[in-house]
């Protein structure tokens, strides 16, 4: 089946095909590009799968095995390509294989005027489109340097009780702030569905502006969706928050496995300091969570629940996700009339787990000055954290509670005889 939609956004024509098909393969592409001398295997192996999928718009690349009448010569995706950026567009490609293909074009409308933010990044101006901005949050150093925190190697700032992934600006265009004060700005934009903060040096003014193609090598960057002259006669590229999005945060989660891959190795040398994510589970208890065990944060609507014999489940990212409410496994019993649910998502090899507390806290160094084995079901034992005691959840166990065969894919392994099985050593040491 082939689906086609089209929206205005940010001052753009987005036009998308998709379809249920077979999907592209990014290993098949990777090799045949390797076959023909495209790449090399050792610059294949630094390429994303969406970085590999772009190169199916190489003039004489193809993955067919023959040449027909129809197929083969690798002239038709980069025809497509070639007269989308003539007239200042560009076109990328989603691909699940077993589940389908989406090719986005966007197209920028001609002479458009849209209402825009203009904020300044190494003293050079960039343009935001309003309609992808939220809200704007300013920090003085003393408050930045408490409230931005990092998870998983990557920055965060906690907004009204969410947690925001920040991207610097800076980093992203491979730049110098020139701001050394610790002031921090952050514009939050929302693009396709998610939330992120867009940390840029200062903020010049809101105003709308009229929108020009920009040359093929500023489109072949990937981040700007077009130009503009500024009242004063400066030109401002414009941001294209939805590829920089994409780009920020894929880039994000990149680093978040390398930090993981490399604490991991570290573990085994030297004991690290434990960061936990801090929960309320009701009737005044908290408990602590390593954080190394947290993938996702998340927000479920408890009308979304359903039910499966008697577990409790719920459908997340194309996936049934069991549920396991902390309230009830530890026998706290919170409020139970919640619209919303406040979810912490833990994946492993495939599966993942939905752990339902009443309350995200805060996320604290886990070395405690006072620790105890006192502990009961569910529990590991319990410690001084923030001034008050924290009991430290038997992860294990909960998720277990759950999903029972969770861990049947870690049977192979070989635990440490110390180390109650699938829990790692560090979750006892705090």
């Amino acid at each position: 089946m082939l689906t086609l939609r089209a929206r205005h956004e940010s001052g753009q024509v987005v036009v998308e095909v998709a379809d249920d098909g077979a999907g592209i393969d990014p290993q098949k592409v990777g090799a045949k590009a390797v076959e023909r001398g495209v790449v090399t295997p050792e610059a294949l192996a630094r390429m994303s799968p969406q970085d590999i999928l772009q190169m199916i718009f190489l003039p004489g690349f193809s993955t067919a095995a023959a040449v027909t009448n129809v197929s083969g010569r690798g002239v038709g995706m980069d025809v497509v390509k070639t007269n989308i950026e003539s007239i200042g567009g560009t076109i990328e490609v989603e691909s699940d294989p077993g589940i389908g293909t989406v090719c986005r074009l966007r197209i920028p409308l001609t002479l458009a005027i849209v209402p825009a933010l203009t904020v300044e990044c190494a003293s050079d101006r960039y343009a935001i489109p309003q309609i992808s901005l939220q809200e704007l949050v300013s920090l003085d150093a003393e408050k930045a340097a408490n409230a931005v925190e990092e998870v998983g190697g990557a920055q965060v700032y906690r907004l009204r009780g969410e947690l925001l992934p920040l991207v610097r600006l800076t980093d992203v265009l491979g730049l110098t702030s020139e701001r050394h004060d610790g002031h921090v700005v952050i514009a939050v934009l929302r693009s396709e569905g998610r939330r992120f903060g867009l940390v840029v040096d200062r903020v010049i003014n809101t105003e709308e502006i009229v929108v020009k193609a920009v040359g093929g090598q500023l489109k072949q960057i990937g981040l700007y969706s077009g130009a503009t002259v500024l009242g004063d006669g400066t030109v401002a590229l414009i941001l294209d928050v939805q590829a920089l999005a994409r780009r920020a945060l894929r880039t994000e989660t990149a680093e978040r496995q390398e930090s993981r891959a490399s604490v991991s190795s570290a573990a085994a040398a030297e004991t690290e300091r434990q960061r936990m994510l801090l929960a309320s589970i009701g009737g005044g208890r908290r408990v602590a969570i390593p954080l190394d065990t947290v993938t996702r944060l998340e927000q479920v609507r408890a009308d979304a629940v359903e039910k499966v014999g008697n577990r409790e489940v719920v459908q997340y990212r194309g996936a049934i996700l069991p549920i396991v409410r902390l309230d009830r496994h530890l026998g706290a019993y919170g409020e139970s009339d919640r619209e919303v649910l406040e979810v912490i998502v833990y994946a492993d090899s495939g599966r993942s787990v939905a752990i339902v507390v009443e309350e995200i806290l805060d996320i604290v160094d886990g070395e405690a000055a006072v620790r105890s084995d006192i502990d009961d079901l569910g529990l590991l034992g319990s410690a001084v954290l923030g001034d008050r005691v924290t009991e430290l959840l038997d992860v294990r166990a909960a998720i277990l509670a759950a999903d029972p065969a969770f861990y049947a894919g870690h049977a192979a392994s070989s635990p440490d005889p110390a180390t109650p099985a699938g829990v790692p050593g560090s979750y006892l040491e705090v």
